[in-house]
């Protein structure tokens, strides 16, 4: 990435960090930055978007990602469920610094990616798990669990239920609203609400499912 194409997403990303109203400073927006060049540079090799063009990636990964950060101010220890290169996990770790993120994903080359990402940006409130969300165990519950277009509403409780810290919730990130994936959900959980996300300079249909446990 050249010091024109940075100086031009970075300008991009803070016009769309502004329509959003973010509470976001210069030094997030220059490290998100630095995450999409990483993530450029090693999707080159190992495939980890299909999504090529960096002005593109502004949108689609970062913007999109910053769309539901106001449904995580609250969080204290968050995962991310087939994080993938790292969305939204590795924006959330930029922009609130206090608060821990996991990310797990069942592929080594895209956690290997992960791990140097974390390195390179100093994020120390990262944690990358390889592996499949089932069986991971972990000492303390996350109060949120996330997933951006990783599996169907049922599997993606089914399979990290157990990792759910009591009065916890699942917010998962989806495209068109999932009516029919909501109406599969497994016995003993329920939509809280789904809120319809606006994307500034994406022209498509995004949601969030918020999922909780019903109380016995």
């Amino acid at each position: 990435m050249t010091t024109l194409d940075r100086a031009a997403l970075t300008a991009m990303l803070a016009d769309g960090v502004g329509a959003m109203g973010l509470p976001i400073n210069s030094d997030q927006i220059d490290k998100m930055i630095s995450y999409l060049a990483l993530l450029s540079k090693w999707n080159t090799v190992y495939n980890l978007t299909a999504v090529r063009d960096p002005r593109e990636m502004v949108k689609q990964h970062l913007l999109d990602s910053l769309s539901a950060a106001h449904a995580f101010s609250d969080a204290k220890n968050v995962l991310d469920v087939g994080a993938g290169g790292g969305l939204p996990g590795m924006i959330l770790a930029i922009i609130f610094p206090g608060v821990r993120i996991s990310m797990i994903d069942t592929v080594s080359k895209k956690t290997a990616f992960l791990t140097q990402a974390k390195t390179e940006l100093g994020l120390a409130n990262v944690t990358v798990h390889t592996g499949r969300v089932e069986a991971l165990q972990v000492a303390q519950k996350f109060d949120v669990i996330t997933s951006r277009a990783f599996s169907e509403l049922n599997n993606f409780v089914n399979w990290s239920g157990h990792l759910l810290a009591d009065g916890g919730q699942f917010i998962a990130m989806k495209g068109v609203a999932p009516n029919e994936e909501i109406e599969r959900l497994p016995p003993g959980w329920k939509v809280d609400a789904v809120e319809e996300l606006s994307v500034p300079g994406l022209n498509a249909e995004r949601h969030l499912v918020y999922i909780k446990k019903i109380s016995d």
